[in-house]
């Protein structure tokens, strides 16, 4: 306290391009956690990338026909998965219901934008029919389906040649498969 009981006065600190007080950095973090948190804000879960199915959706199927006892009897024989493929006209149909219950990106329902894909890939023993193994997958993003057939065709060959077993392939894609594709092939 000053004399005669009243309060000192604070001395102002400025600091160039900060404002008073710091007042334009409080002002900077209050937009950067805001712009930072804002996405788990709402939901309070993490944002999935799109090029993921939603786990609750499409948690992965296995086909109890293929075991690490059987791959070579099954997935590693050239042209098996084309003896399990479902039709195309189950896989369409099935797309359009999904698309059109809300499994889409941002609201977009055209098929042709989607590959109904099988998360947990043919090659590695995905369930061919489960609709717990099947999702639209979205062409046209980054992690898309496109970079996802090339890391099933190179964790098949892993799984059929030994360097990794049929359950860690199937992990793979089970949960996040890009950080695999990064590994095997980069960004």
């Amino acid at each position: 306290m000053a004399r005669g009981g009243r309060p000192r006065a604070r001395r102002a600190v400025y600091a160039p391009g900060l404002g008073h007080n710091g007042e334009m950095r409080r002002l900077v973090l209050l937009v950067v956690a805001a712009v930072t948190l804002a996405p788990t804000a709402v939901t309070g879960a993490a944002v999935r990338d799109p090029g993921l199915p939603n786990p609750a959706k499409t948690p992965g199927a296995l086909n109890p026909r293929v075991t690490q006892a059987t791959i070579y009897q099954t997935i590693c024989v050239s042209g098996y998965t084309s003896t399990i493929r479902p039709a195309e006209s189950y896989t369409q149909n099935l797309k359009y219901q999904q698309l059109d219950s809300g499994y889409n990106y941002q609201g977009d329902t055209n098929a042709r934008d989607y590959e109904e894909d099988h998360q947990v890939p043919l090659e590695v023993g995905g369930s061919p029919t489960s609709v717990k193994n099947l999702w639209p997958e979205p062409r046209y993003v980054t992690w898309g389906a496109s970079r996802k057939d090339v890391l099933e065709n190179k964790i098949h060959s892993l799984v059929c040649s030994g360097a990794m077993t049929l359950a860690q392939g199937q992990r793979i894609f089970m949960t996040n498969w890009i950080p695999w594709y990064q590994r095997y092939y980069g960004n």
